[in-house]
């Protein structure tokens, strides 16, 4: 009777269903290595506990994802966390109901979040005038210079000089195109790089009302003299073949990883990609600024995207959400993901401990977009959150590709860029002046 006792409770214990794990749905917009990232970094959280499981899933690009999202949520099952990219910032403040602040998700599971661990620019960005953070820092980014050591060799350029100013850059393409170069200087993301990041860069407004951070009513002030100036300036490079545009959003990082291209503005998160296909020596330098302004340069805007908590969840799964948030702030994994992309560490401790290991040292530049990003940010310079930004950079790349064509003067365009783009946010402002 024992024996078939036993026999029994063995059973029992063997049919028991073990503890079920809380998921957490992960919507993202990574692709090819940085989906890789993506996934390690789930997969790291869950195998560091047992009682979440955070589940990634690619939703296309963020325009893609976003739009899923709204959807799911409409009907009732949107993911848990949501990557939303920078220029949706102010859209996703305005959905009011369809999101939790992070602040509060951190709070309410007992973590707390302390701003000043943080690099200013980065999480000045996504925090509301209250203190309280509105998403959580993912994959920032912020824009530098790209050069070829090598063709700046073969020009009779100092290959660890690159240039500092505006001035000093079209003196080094024009000894680049003396020497054969059929590419100096190109541009990734024009809107971003050369007006947006130019304006905080050179501590002027690209927008009024602290460039929409003070609210609904901003109005686009990128057309000011010091703008106009500087699109005439690359008019005439690309009149006298010093700069060459080749297209919309990263459509200027292939020609540069090729080695066609000598000098490039882009995305710090170019340094991953560079080191794998680059076949030359390559350098990464500051952005390039003017330099009779006053108070340039001061720091470079925010690029790349934060993760979102969506509403209508469980408790539990808030909790997992925050967990697996603590988990990101972790200071190695922060290294790690800062040497591993080029996209920078959030917290100053993740930046400390990558320049203790004498990553920057052995990779030297990689550590200039942090530089760029720690300075102290002014009303001018914290960054840009507008309202159906993503509609105003499309109308910038239009009225700039008439500048590069020749159809259109600078003044003209910027003119118009600004008259339409306000059109833009005047609608904006009415759907949301609730």
């Amino acid at each position: 009777m024992k024996l078939k006792l036993c026999a029994v409770a063995i059973a029992a214990a063997v049919t028991l269903p073990a503890a079920a794990q809380t998921e957490i749905q992960w919507w993202h917009s990574m692709t090819g290595g940085l989906n890789d990232w993506v996934v390690d970094l789930a997969n790291g959280f869950n195998a560091s506990q047992k009682e979440y499981k955070v589940v990634p899933t690619y939703k296309g690009s963020y325009d893609e994802s976003m739009t899923a999202s709204i959807a799911a949520f409409r009907a009732g099952n949107a993911p848990h966390i949501l990557q939303v990219y920078e220029v949706g910032t102010a859209t996703m403040m305005s959905a009011k109901g369809a999101v939790v602040p992070v602040g509060k998700v951190l709070a309410d599971a007992g973590y707390k979040f302390d701003p000043k661990l943080y690099i200013p620019a980065v999480v000045g960005y996504y925090t509301a005038p209250s203190g309280q953070m509105l998403s959580f820092p993912f994959n920032s980014s912020t824009t530098v210079l790209n050069y070829n050591k090598d063709l700046f060799r073969k020009a009779g350029l100092d290959p660890n000089k690159p240039p500092q100013t505006w001035p000093e850059l079209a003196l080094a393409a024009a000894k680049l195109k003396a020497s054969g170069v059929s590419c100096p200087f190109t541009t990734s993301w024009q809107g971003w790089t050369q007006l947006e990041s130019f304006s905080t860069w050179h501590n002027t407004l690209f927008a009024t009302h602290n460039n929409g951070f003070g609210g609904t009513k901003a109005r686009l002030a990128f057309n000011s003299p010091l703008h106009v100036r500087h699109i005439e300036n690359l008019a005439n490079m690309a009149k006298s073949g010093l700069f060459h545009y080749r297209g919309r959003g990263n459509k200027g990082d292939a020609p540069f990883y090729s080695g066609e291209c000598a000098m490039a503005t882009a995305s710090s998160s170019t340094y991953a990609s560079i080191k794998k296909n680059a076949k030359f020596d390559f350098g990464i330098a500051p952005l390039p600024y003017y330099p009779d302004v006053p108070g340039a340069p001061q720091n470079t805007i925010i690029g790349g995207a934060s993760l979102w908590t969506m509403a209508g969840k469980k408790p539990q799964e808030y909790k997992g959400v925050a967990a697996f948030f603590n988990y990101l702030t972790n200071a190695e994994i922060q290294a790690k993901s800062h040497q591993r992309t080029g996209y920078l560490p959030i917290t100053l401790a993740s930046f400390k401990l990558t320049e203790e290991s004498g990553f920057y040292k052995q990779n030297p530049g990689t550590d200039t977009a942090v530089n760029q990003m720690i300075r102290k940010t002014t009303d001018k310079s914290r960054g840009v959150r507008l309202g159906n930004f993503n509609q105003i950079r499309a109308i910038m790349d239009e009225e700039l590709e008439q500048v590069w064509a020749g159809k259109k003067t600078a003044k003209e365009a910027l003119d118009a860029a600004v008259k339409r783009g306000n059109e833009q946010l005047e609608r904006f402002e009415k759907a949301n002046k609730s």
